[in-house]
């Protein structure tokens, strides 16, 4: 008897099929993990792309046209690298003190940017740096055209550079750089203004030493006459309003002085009665809503930040409002002089900046900071010193006095340089500060800690400290080597 064929076993597809999409489910992931990082550059490569594109239609086939398109894809690169780098002076003490979240900074910058920029961005510019590089030294428009080019790009690649080494630098001091070492190789050694240069290399210790001392001498009182005493909650109705019309009145004078300039131009006088006025307003309002915000909270330091979060917050913005309004002009000031030049033929020492021209600019600041501003925004917020609101809010403050300061005195500083020595001097002060409380008054936190040990004890990474110096330094001189070495190229090609 012949038994029938048995059927051959089963195999569970569905089971096969899962582990192969389980398969495909991990290679997905690990595409996207490998390919993360080109997200950001991609998406700033595409705004270059959108802006050339843009721009040729907008010039239609003209003489010129190339090399505008040419320098506005560079102008739009130099954007994206001011607000990388830059804009993190300006968030990163409020995201340092948990004042905002990352995002909301991000957010908030790129609106207060674009809008710094687009309404009171610089209505004329000095196209040779704020006088530099005499202008009758590149009077050849084809020579200026190139000086301009390679000095924005020079300055653009630095930055560039700085950003991914974690280094907050000058965008004044890069753009000013490249029109010293274009100007060089264009037009000789005696064609720069060395005491201008002189001036600027002045200010790599002065304005981060103002600002430190500044912000030290804010948080030596807040702790003196709010912190350190014994009903900190009454000490806080009285002197809370006082400082937000202070920072109120600061911040109304800056404005007035370095963010306004294209809707009314105010001299230094009028700008410390506008900010008198602000102050006294800003103080008058803030008495019953620090009252209001103040009761129910417990007598004690983790309650007195809570009072300081919403001024700290507006602060951020205005800054960024002001940073927008001025440093737009060194992503896009010799873009408007290269238009300028082709279109009429001649090289003038001042130029109005079109509007589109403006437009590069302000999104391209905002984009660079939304893609690539979160490391340094990190950086300056948290790995220098530890931040709460009442040491940003002196930060800040100290940012806004610092530069009313330097500008009544005529010094060229740089609003980089002074934010970043504000959070140093804050750190410094508290390491100066918790000695001297331990030693004096002999306080301490569990078992005593020996003096030796205590020394160890740092409260600033003295590692960001030798790097951010190091790149202060070398900003001026490696903006104008790159500058003379794009220029050579430029002149070999054209």
């Amino acid at each position: 008897m012949q038994t029938p064929p048995t059927d051959p076993p089963r195999i569970n597809q569905w089971k096969t099929l899962d582990k192969d999409l389980g398969r495909l489910g991990l290679l997905e992931q690990a595409t996207a993990y490998a390919t993360r990082p080109l997200i950001a550059p991609s998406i700033a490569l595409a705004f270059m792309v959108v802006v050339a594109i843009a721009v040729s239609a907008m010039m239609g086939w003209q003489s010129g046209t190339v090399l505008v398109v040419i320098a506005s894809v560079v102008g739009a690169y130099m954007a994206l690298n001011i607000g990388a780098n830059d804009v993190a002076n300006n968030m990163g003490p409020a995201v340092g003190a948990n004042a905002l979240s990352l995002g909301g900074a991000l957010v908030i910058a790129a609106v207060f940017e674009t809008a710094g920029a687009l309404i009171a961005g610089g209505d004329v510019v000095n196209t040779i740096a704020s006088g530099i590089v005499a202008p009758e030294a590149v009077s050849e428009p084809k020579v200026f055209v190139w000086a301009m080019l390679a000095a924005l790009l020079a300055a653009a690649l630095w930055l560039n550079l700085a950003t991914w080494l974690g280094a907050p630098v000058s965008t004044t001091h890069s753009i000013v750089g490249g029109v010293v070492g274009a100007g060089i190789v264009a037009a000789g050694m005696s064609a720069v203004n060395w005491p201008g240069v002189g001036r600027i290399a002045a200010s790599w210790v002065i304005s981060p030493v103002m600002g430190g001392v500044i912000a030290a001498v804010f948080l030596s009182f807040i702790k003196a006459r709010i912190l350190y005493r014994v009903d900190k909650l009454a000490a806080a109705r009285r002197w809370v309003p006082v400082l937000i019309g202070v920072m109120a009145g600061t911040f109304a004078a800056y404005l007035a002085l370095k963010g306004l300039s294209r809707v009314l131009r105010i001299e230094l006088g009028m700008a410390l009665l506008i900010g008198l006025g602000g102050g006294v307003l800003a103080w008058l309002v803030s008495v019953p809503l620090i009252r209001r915000q103040s009761r129910g909270l417990e007598n004690r330091k983790k309650s007195i930040r809570v009072l300081f979060a919403v001024p700290l917050v507006c602060s951020a913005a205005l800054l960024s409002f002001a940073h927008g309004a001025n440093d737009v002009a060194n992503a896009v000031g010799p873009l408007a002089a290269i238009v300028h030049t082709l279109r009429a033929g001649d090289v003038a020492a001042q130029v109005s900046i079109p509007f589109w021209v403006l437009l590069i600019g302000a999104f391209g600041i905002s984009f660079g900071l939304m893609l690539f501003g979160p490391r340094l925004i990190r950086l300056v917020g948290t790995q220098i010193t530890k931040l709460n609101p009442m040491r940003a809010y002196c930060v800040a403050l100290s940012a806004a006095i610092t530069v009313i300061i330097a500008s009544w005195l005529g010094l060229p500083v740089s609003s980089t340089h002074i934010a970043v020595g504000a959070v140093f001097g804050v750190g410094f002060f508290r390491e100066w500060h918790a000695e001297r409380r331990a030693r004096l008054l002999n306080i301490r936190k569990g078992k005593p800690v020996p003096a030796e040990e205590r020394k160890r004890r740092k409260l600033v990474r003295r590692s960001h400290f030798v790097t951010v110096a190091a790149a202060w330094v070398v900003t001026v001189p490696v903006s104008a080597l790159l500058a003379a070495l794009i220029f050579f190229v430029f002149d070999a090609v054209g």
